[in-house]
């Protein structure tokens, strides 16, 4: 992993990171840029500014932060406490991923209302990363269901992703499956 250093935060360390030279770079490889900002408020501000408008993640504990976060960042894919390279169409049960898209409108020609809707995918999680679900003979699988519409969006269809199936698993009960799991949620 190569970590990019805003110039506030080089303020901060005593070693001397590889700088950033561009926030709007997308590195294609295990490099990442990392910056410090006074608040919340300044950090989405800096995502608006700087990101592509993909996948955007947040490590927290705060639940009011997690909220405030998934509702004020502007992405396609919103994510709390798991990896971003859940942004994937299959791990969203969308079938093989074609292509990608951060804009906010893809239609052409003739348009039903369908045509004029995005997509908004929240995940939150507790620290799930991809290779759980990718790695090993014990690796979680994805589940995918229709769960119920919620009052924050018109239409929810959220993405389970839990442990391998066994008989002690299928003894779990929802509750438990939603604290030790993560839930995607299309918004």
């Amino acid at each position: 992993l190569k970590i990019h250093i805003g110039p506030r935060l080089s303020m901060l360390l005593p070693v001397s990171p590889v700088p950033v030279n561009d926030f709007s770079v997308e590195y294609g490889s295990l490099d990442c840029n990392v910056e410090v900002v006074d608040s919340l408020q300044d950090a989405v501000q800096h995502i608006h500014t700087w990101g592509s408008g993909h996948t955007d993640v947040i490590v927290t504990e705060n639940e009011k932060a997690s909220k405030e976060f998934r509702s004020s960042v502007d992405s396609a894919c919103v994510f709390v406490n798991c990896s971003t390279r859940f942004s994937d169409g299959y791990r969203f049960g969308l079938g093989a991923e074609v292509g990608i898209s951060t804009g906010r409108i893809h239609a052409r020609g003739p348009v039903g209302i369908q045509g004029l809707l995005t997509t908004k995918w929240i995940l939150v999680g507790n620290g799930q990363t991809v290779e759980e679900f990718t790695a090993g003979d014990n690796r979680k699988q994805f589940i995918f269901k229709q769960l119920p519409i919620d009052e924050s969006c018109e239409e929810s269809r959220d993405v389970e992703l839990a442990k391998t199936s066994t008989e002690a698993d299928e003894k779990t009960d929802e509750k438990e499956l939603v604290k030790n799991n993560v839930h995607v949620k299309k918004a």
